[in-house]
């Protein structure tokens, strides 16, 4: 499908002022793949037809549809699962000392898209249950699609989404099958909970977060929204806290506020106030 210049200038600007992520030349193909169905829904036949509905006034739905329609929902269980499993195994232990007088652990998942990726963490936490018992779990799963967020609410997956990352004994221990996939089981994901939230805006909750997972949403960001995002999640991030990162991603030459958390790959953590004194010194 050939898009005129005029008309991917307008909906990529149209995607960035919704979402802080930039549509490059490099995704342009997405525009026709991933806006098919609007097409057939409303009977359009071109790109420059589209734009022409947009920028009519009333066409709130179709505005929300189409950037609803470009936005990456990919994820998948346990994504990156020698990464993710640092967390057991290195991050959780941490961050129970450091909270064992309030037994209480606040974890976010900004980006979250369908929900994998904050279910992976309530099963991590059900296959440690003896070690968190008396503890309050708090997942909150966030993304700026609606859709993504209905779903991950639901914690209702296809067969092909259950295979993707989990294995046969999770998937029997913490799934029961339907007739149209698989529902997770209301008692693991209850420490779960999701709402619509965009990263660019202030954090959803008041108190720090001790865990932030926010993997491969940075990557669809320029330079100064990445620099923006990185202001957001330090303000949301407790000073002894960690961020978990998408395995393509990095802080280097990013952003000054964090540092990798002792070599362990994707995990960083805040710069101390004092070592955040002598960079802005030093630059």
């Amino acid at each position: 499908m050939e898009i005129s210049e005029a008309s991917y200038q307008i909906i990529a600007e149209l995607l960035a002022a919704r979402t802080g992520q930039q549509l490059t030349e490099g995704r342009r193909w997405r525009i026709g793949t991933s806006l098919s169905s609007i097409f057939r829904e409303r009977g359009i036949t071109n790109v420059d037809q589209l734009v022409c509905l947009l920028t009519m006034p009333g066409e709130t739905q179709l505005v929300q549809d189409v950037v609803e329609a470009l936005l990456n929902n990919e994820t998948y269980f346990f994504r990156d699962k020698p990464t993710f499993d640092q967390l057991p195994a290195e991050i959780f232990p941490i961050l129970a000392e450091r909270r064992s007088a309030k037994r209480r652990l606040q974890i976010w998942c900004a980006g979250c898209s369908t929900g994998q990726e904050a279910h992976s963490l309530a099963i991590q936490f059900a296959e440690q249950a003896a070690q968190w018992e008396g503890w309050s779990i708090d997942i909150l799963g966030t993304d700026i699609s609606q859709k993504a967020i209905s779903v991950a609410r639901s914690g209702h997956y296809s067969q092909f989404e259950v295979q993707r990352g989990l294995s046969v004994s999770q998937m029997l221990n913490y799934f029961d099958e339907t007739a149209s996939g698989w529902q997770m089981h209301s008692s693991t994901r209850s420490i779960v909970r999701f709402q619509q939230h965009n990263i660019l805006d202030p954090a959803p909750c008041r108190q720090p977060f001790d865990l932030i997972l926010c993997r491969n949403v940075l990557l669809y960001f320029d330079g100064p929204t990445r620099t923006q995002a990185f202001d957001r999640l330090h303000q949301a991030l407790a000073p002894d806290g960690f961020l978990m990162l998408g395995a393509g991603e990095t802080v280097v030459g990013q952003t000054q506020m964090f540092e990798s958390a002792a070599r362990r790959p994707s995990i960083y953590e805040p710069v101390s106030a004092m070592r955040s004194v002598q960079q802005a010194l030093a630059g």
